[in-house]
């Protein structure tokens, strides 16, 4: 087996500029030139502003700047490879955003804001905007299609054991603290979608699995929990596995699809990010469906491909932090 495209130390010598780094994400977003702007959606009339034998120009201050700039003959807007993406108006380099996005595509336990802080000498703050900026690109588009076929549903929670809270923070009596989240996985392609859900009677799950599934052309394959008997006579076919008496596997049906992204995602929380609050939970969720559902592309294909989902995916500091 070759090697990769890219790898930390074949992207660190093909990055030896700013410049470089927008060549590449030229390259990866555009394939090398724009073919509309994102300004105004014109067509064929962008041209590239920067002095024809060189990269650099200078900037207001009299500084010298490796940005490339365009320029689109309709709007007469400029703009930049970054414009409207989740790189827009960033004072990080785009060298370090590759190199981190890069890294966010190959490492399976995900990589720890404190981590990237460390390694890039960012600040803290900088460092988990940027791995947000990362997971909404990496975000399910809303109106993708719904999931048709057989489709594996499981529930699990995430969060600490309430027995380990401080004397002064006591749990609700009989009450769990920890964020429930069901998860659906398509036997076919084996892409995941899960989502935080408040709870998982029966009435939620079947509002969920409205969402996501075509539900008379399906067939759900589930363990025995109550809630989705209830739910089964929407389904075209609903077959299950009983663990209570021991029964994972009965012929084609089981959860094991769900329980092995579930595996991974509560491994991933607990040695990478150790607390992952409730509220920031379905980004981290999108980050890990992700990773699960292209698990089968290699790190350079993974990285092409969220690559052309950045446009259209800005995202503001301040809503971000208060959850929104």
């Amino acid at each position: 087996m070759g090697k990769q495209e890219f790898s930390i130390p074949a992207l660190t010598s093909r990055l030896q500029t700013e410049a470089d780094a927008y060549r590449l994400l030229e390259e990866l977003r555009w394939g090398g030139h724009p073919s509309t702007c994102p300004h105004c959606g014109g067509a064929d009339r962008c041209f590239f502003l920067n002095p024809a034998n060189g990269v650099s120009r200078k900037t207001r201050t009299g500084s010298v700047s490796e940005r490339r700039v365009w320029k689109c003959g309709h709007c007469r807007k400029q703009f930049s490879v970054l414009t409207g993406t989740i790189f827009h108006g960033t004072k990080i380099p785009l060298r370090t955003w590759l190199l981190v996005v890069l890294e966010m595509c190959a490492s399976k336990h995900g990589v720890a804001a404190r981590e990237i802080e460390r390694k890039y000498d960012l600040t803290a703050k900088s460092a988990w905007f940027m791995l947000h900026r990362i997971r909404e690109a990496m975000r399910r588009e809303p109106l993708a299609s719904l999931l048709t076929g057989t489709v594996v549903a499981d529930e699990t929670w995430i969060g600490g054991n309430p027995k380990n809270k401080h004397r002064t923070k006591p749990g609700r009596q009989g009450k769990t603290d920890k964020t429930p989240v069901l998860a659906l996985v398509d036997r076919r392609t084996g892409e995941v979608r899960s989502r935080v859900v408040p709870d998982v009677t029966a009435k939620t799950l079947h509002r969920a699995l409205q969402a996501e599934v075509d539900m008379p052309a399906t067939t759900l394959h589930t363990d025995g929990h109550l809630s989705y008997v209830s739910v089964a006579p929407s389904m075209g076919r609903h077959e299950w596995v009983d663990h209570k008496r021991g029964e994972y596997v009965r012929g084609g049906v089981s959860t094991n699809l769900a329980e092995t992204f579930f595996s991974q995602l509560k491994r991933s929380v607990d040695g990478t990010h150790h607390h992952v609050s409730s509220k920031h939970l379905p980004r981290y969720l999108a980050e890990f469906d992700y990773r699960f559902s292209t698990r089968k592309l290699t790190d350079s294909a993974r990285l092409r491909d969220l690559m052309s989902r950045t446009e259209g995916r800005r995202l503001s500091y301040h809503p971000l932090d208060r959850g929104e």
